[in-house]
């Protein structure tokens, strides 16, 4: 058995993958689709990769199964690994809960505080303590957070948002299955689903946003969820309501978005994904003050290759045993 790694290993995680599985272990840090293609010229079984090109796929006639360091499946889920649909492959959900639902907290925070408007100031070198700015300040206790999305991430951001008094309502495809049974660090997130004061269906989402002082948004993208949140469900938000997405740009109508923020009829939004990206350099969303955006960067953090070789390992060791694999994407569902 052969494994495939393009993503860089140290030597102690590629004796550790050699222990687990006594397989040979080929590793090297490809930094392009033709490198990738180069290195796995020669076939292999396993694939530990942030992508897989269609000439990689066609190169292992044998592959059974794929190990991806990302959580969305969107991309992957078309051409050459599509259409095998023999081969296994399991997604890094869970590696993003604690960072994610950090910087969903951290948005929501810097909102509230005004840092938005006072880190502009700052650039300004102005002095910005009146009273309109003051009275604009508020806190997250007492507020009810809705997470569309209680996966991984959702859970972990409900768990913090819980912690700093916030009450929660959460949405999910069946949310009569609250537990959750995906990879994550000990600790982490809500893995019976007993954070929530309500839970919601699809068909809840506008009830959802009613009653939701904050917003965050964790869906991956599928056939399902593409432009789930459009000009009509914006409309029914509250005026002061602050949107997070993390998930996917295209599950919000992004120019209906663009649209409510610029005439104020919802409070702001704290955007990390787009459309398109990179997000063009004539967009709106760079010039409105009623937002806070990042260049999808919310689930990086040192360390990032080690914790999904943890991940990895201990699904090696499953898959070498024959049990199921842990965070097995659902071709159908897409995710």
């Amino acid at each position: 058995m052969k494994i495939l790694s393009t993503v860089g290993l140290t030597p102690d995680e590629v004796a550790r993958l050699r222990e687990i599985s006594g397989a040979e272990v080929m590793d090297k840090r490809c930094r392009s689709q033709a490198e990738m293609i180069e290195f796995g010229s020669d076939g292999y079984d396993i694939l530990f990769s942030f992508r897989a090109p269609d000439e990689l796929i066609r190169r292992a006639p044998n592959l059974k199964w794929v190990q991806f360091l990302s959580a969305g499946a969107d991309h992957v889920l078309k051409g050459e690994l599509a259409a095998r649909t023999n081969i296994l492959i399991t997604n890094a959900s869970g590696i993003h809960s604690t960072p994610i639902a950090e910087y969903t907290i951290a948005s929501m925070l810097a909102w509230s505080h005004g840092f938005h408007t006072t880190m502009r100031a700052q650039m300004r070198r102005e002095w910005q303590r009146n009273w309109d700015f003051m009275d604009s300040v508020d806190s997250l206790r007492g507020k009810t957070l809705g997470v569309i999305g209680y996966g991984s991430i959702g859970r972990e951001t409900a768990r913090i948002g819980k912690a700093l008094g916030m009450s929660i309502l959460a949405l999910k495809r069946n949310p009569n299955e609250r537990s959750d049974p995906g990879w994550n660090p000990p600790g982490v997130g809500d893995p019976e689903g007993t954070l929530p004061d309500r839970w919601f269906g699809p068909d809840g989402l506008k009830e959802l946003l009613r009653a939701s002082d904050f917003i965050t948004v964790t869906l991956p993208a599928t056939p399902a969820t593409r432009r789930m949140i459009g000009r009509e469900e914006i409309a029914v938000m509250r005026p002061g309501a602050y949107l997070v997405n993390i998930g996917r740009g295209e599950v919000i109508d992004q120019n209906a978005l663009i649209a409510a923020l610029r005439e104020k009829r919802i409070g702001g939004a704290g955007l990390d994904v787009f459309e398109r990206e990179p997000l063009e350099s004539e967009s709106e969303l760079w010039d409105l003050e009623n937002v806070i955006l990042t260049p999808h960067m919310s689930g990086s953090f040192k360390g990032y290759t080690s914790a999904c070789l943890g991940l990895f390992a201990a699904n090696l060791e499953r898959f070498v045993r024959g049990e199921p694999l842990m965070n097995l994407v659902d071709r159908a569902l897409g995710y």
